[in-house]
């Protein structure tokens, strides 16, 4: 069913809508929502980093552009679909992918390229700072980068006047506010939970430890404004507005949430900012987010925490490794299919083979593998082999192998959410699934409710993302009840009614993964070995 267009048009020309637009590393999104969160139009403009002097960028040139055409893409469709020019918006959110390091000297002007997440030069200053705060400090953390340009004596830190993120600097110049939502502002600097600010114990350890080097700065003077989700981050400002929408249609004063991290659009996206609850997402690639109810007993290099968008503690796993090599074995089974003459649906060959996976031993019958395309952090791989093996008496069927190849594609998360619930003791009521490998229903959900043992649901209409999630965050900070909390918001309002399907932890098959997961642990130096001899 369409939208009502004569309707839609009312809503737009009175500025009844929220704008979110989230700078990915691939693509820039931007969806404009009605105030029951539904998406009336969206725009997009495909971007590439690029690697100059060995450093992952993007130029300031590209950010700009790359925001004013996709911004140009969302007004077209809008006008083409319902008629109607956007002159004002009822509020606007900003949103990209998290940390790297923007710095900036006294007169506004960038000191050096924008360093992106993608950039591991920072090492050095991630060991150093996990040491000194007793706090795991990632590569890829705004902090991190700073400490080590101050390691490598670069002569731009002595001038450096703010420091931010990517969306921290277009919120930055598009409203004159120097701010952060609290989710983002937690991949520059550890968070303090209880003050939802910059911790500050921390902000005075790094003091002392770059206190040597005169650098005529404090921490605290150089870092944005943190916020949290709800709350005022600035209006749209006359320049603001032409450099969003070069025509010169879209009118100054529209208020602008707090900047976000893709993390915590994210969660938004799922409905997973509530304590307890958390999400995976399973493609090429597999994370998983925890919401804590309170701090954790100690730092662990497994293990990145960060926040909500409302100042909760995440602790997230990411691995590098996840459907590739499931992936590669199914296409070999579609090349057989075309070998016969057969000819080949992906989505009946991919349901074939993940509920052929349901009828093997709940312990894969002794098989092993590893999908280990690249290097895996977690297991302490610099570079993968993907590899199977067995014993001559495992029980080689179909079914067993296809279900150590899912198996394994969750066997380095696993490890990492083992940490959580075995040494920290953290309870899940639920995780949100999304991402390709539960594209089949209910086999996903099963192997990682089996891996990790917690409810795993997933939505019958899959999320709109990260632009969407800082849509409805805008909209949040416009709309909420007096003392509304975000989650609250989600449930009542944004995805009450949502259709969703529930899979519990099967005993048997949880079983079967414990007993997995130590035959994928010992089997570890045998991937060793492989990375070793095969070269």
């Amino acid at each position: 069913m369409g939208r009502d267009v004569s309707a839609t048009k009312d809503v737009i020309e009175r500025g009844e809508t929220a704008l979110g637009i989230e700078f990915g590393s691939t693509r820039i999104k931007a969806v404009l929502v009605d105030g029951k969160h539904e998406v009336i139009a969206s725009g997009n403009h495909d971007w590439e980093n690029r690697l100059e002097n060995n450093i992952w960028t993007y130029s300031l040139d590209d950010i700009w552009k790359g925001l004013q055409d996709c911004y140009r893409d969302l007004a077209g469709n809008v006008k083409e679909q319902f008629g109607a020019e956007i002159k004002t918006i009822g509020s606007i959110g900003f949103s990209a992918m998290m940390h790297g390091y923007m710095a900036f000297d006294k007169d506004g002007e960038l000191l050096v390229p924008f360093r992106t997440w993608r950039n591991t030069i920072t090492q050095e200053a991630s060991e150093k700072l996990t040491e000194v705060f007793n706090y795991h400090i990632p590569q890829r953390w705004s902090i991190a980068h700073l400490y080590q340009a101050i390691l490598n004596g670069e002569e731009h830190v002595s001038r450096v006047a703010f420091f931010t993120t990517l969306a921290g600097y277009i919120h930055w110049q598009l409203s004159g506010q120097k701010v952060l939502g609290v989710g983002e502002a937690s991949g520059m600097f550890p968070i303090d939970i209880d003050t939802k600010d910059f911790n500050r114990r921390m902000v005075d350890r790094f003091d002392a430890l770059v206190a040597n080097k005169k650098l005529g700065w404090q921490l605290a003077d150089i870092m944005p404004k943190v916020l949290v989700a709800g709350e005022n981050a600035g209006t749209l400002t006359a320049e603001g507005a032409k450099l969003l929408d070069v025509t010169g249609t879209l009118q100054a004063g529209i208020p602008m949430c707090p900047p976000e991290g893709d993390a915590g659009t994210g969660m938004v996206a799922t409905n997973s900012v509530a304590k307890r609850t958390g999400n995976i997402s399973a493609g090429t690639s597999v994370f998983a987010m925890a919401v804590l109810e309170k701090d954790l007993s100690k730092a662990y290099d497994e293990l990145d925490l960060v926040t909500t968008p409302d100042g909760s503690l995440v602790a997230m796993v990411h691995c590098n490794n996840c459907t590739s090599d499931l992936n590669a074995w199914v296409n070999i089974f579609k090349e057989f299919q075309e070998a016969t003459g057969q000819k080949v649906d992906m989505n009946e060959l991919y349901g074939t083979l993940y509920r052929k996976a349901l009828e093997g031993d709940a312990d894969c019958g002794g098989l092993l593998a590893y999908g280990y395309f690249s290097g895996e952090h977690v297991t302490g791989f610099a570079e993968g082999r993907p590899l199977f093996v067995r014993t001559p008496d495992a029980k080689f069927t179909l079914a067993n192998f296809m279900r150590v190849n899912l198996f394994t594609a969750l066997g380095a998360i696993k490890i990492g959410m083992d940490i959580l619930s075995k040494q920290e003791h953290v309870t899940l009521d639920e995780l949100l699934g999304h991402g390709g490998l539960f594209k089949t229903e209910g086999v996903g959900q099963k192997v990682v409710a089996a891996a990790v043992n917690v409810p795993v649901s997933v939505m019958k209409t899959a999320g709109e993302g990260g632009a969407w999630g800082i849509a409805v965050l805008a909209n949040y900070m416009k709309k909420k009840a007096d003392g509304e909390s975000l989650s609250d918001y989600l449930n009542n309002k944004v995805f009450a009614g949502e259709e969703s399907v529930r899979v519990e932890p099967d005993a048997k098959d949880v079983a079967g993964f414990e007993t997995f997961i130590e035959r994928y642990k010992k089997g570890l130096a045998i991937e060793r070995a492989a990375v070793e001899a095969l070269r």
